[in-house]
């Protein structure tokens, strides 16, 4: 398998060091905007099945030629979701397989934000479905740990673990400190703070989709493996609509701390 990471920062590394590890990887191209990080990341592998590039993933036609120049069998997108699309539809055009973390951006209902919506997560690359089932090439959205871990975990316990589910809520939370720091995430704190301000969303069998205000229904949860209570609320994030599309429950929310 050939393959093309657009992305040198954590995720992107993450993924060609597993990479590294896996025979079935016949080259891997890391690529990143900054070509020093791209490089940097590859030399750490000393794999020569690993090479470095560069990239603008907000321009469509960079995107592109990168894409003709390594003919990759899949491109993963480790970047910021604001350069989903460019990058998807990168893949599109040019009939090449594709994976990424998180799903194209949400835009709010312009009159009544806070109890419907406007554009959801993923409804921009869902839109494009027709034409990748026609090129039959394939897209996996959404398949980073939140999203994606927890997606397959809900599938099997409705295939294997229950016979019906009525509800489902999403809770993340866990007890970790960076000692020296209030606030200190993991990821990008332009994501970070998009999906905190943006509004949560709920689907409802009867109702459909509608949203709540921002850390709205304040929810105190005893977290298990040594991790503790922690406060959730609600937020933005795609699990609800892959859920609600892989497996069509009666209740959805998404509560996150």
């Amino acid at each position: 398998m050939k393959a093309l990471v657009i992305g040198a920062g954590g995720v992107g590394r993450a993924i060609a060091n597993i990479a590294s590890r896996r025979s079935f990887i016949e080259s891997m191209v890391i690529a990143d905007r900054t070509l020093s990080r791209a490089e940097e990341a590859v030399a750490r592998l000393k794999d020569p099945r690993f090479s470095a590039a560069m990239v603008n993933a907000a321009e469509l036609e960079d995107v592109r030629e990168l894409i003709r120049k390594a003919d990759p069998d899949v491109v993963i997108n480790a970047v910021d979701p604001r350069f989903v699309m460019p990058i998807f539809l990168a893949c599109e055009i040019e009939n090449t397989n594709y994976i990424d973390m998180a799903m194209s951006l949400s835009r709010k209902h312009p009159h009544y934000p806070y109890t419907e919506t406007g554009v959801k997560l993923g409804d921009e690359q869902f839109a494009r479905d027709f034409n990748w089932d026609a090129r039959q090439i394939y897209a996996l959205i959404g398949m980073g740990v939140e999203p994606g871990m927890s997606d397959i975990f809900a599938k099997y316990a409705s295939e294997h673990l229950f016979s019906r589910i009525d509800s489902c809520t999403i809770l993340d939370g866990s007890n970790l400190r960076v000692d020296g720091y209030d606030f200190a995430p993991s990821f990008s704190i332009w994501t970070t703070i998009e999906e905190c301000l943006n509004p949560p969303i709920v689907w409802e069998d009867g109702r459909g989709w509608y949203t709540t205000t921002p850390f709205s229904e304040l929810e105190i949860f005893d977290f298990p493996e040594g991790i503790g209570p922690v406060e959730c609320v609600n937020v933005e994030h795609e699990e609800v609509i892959l859920f609600h599309r892989k497996l069509m429950l009666k209740k959805l929310t998404l509560s996150m701390a």
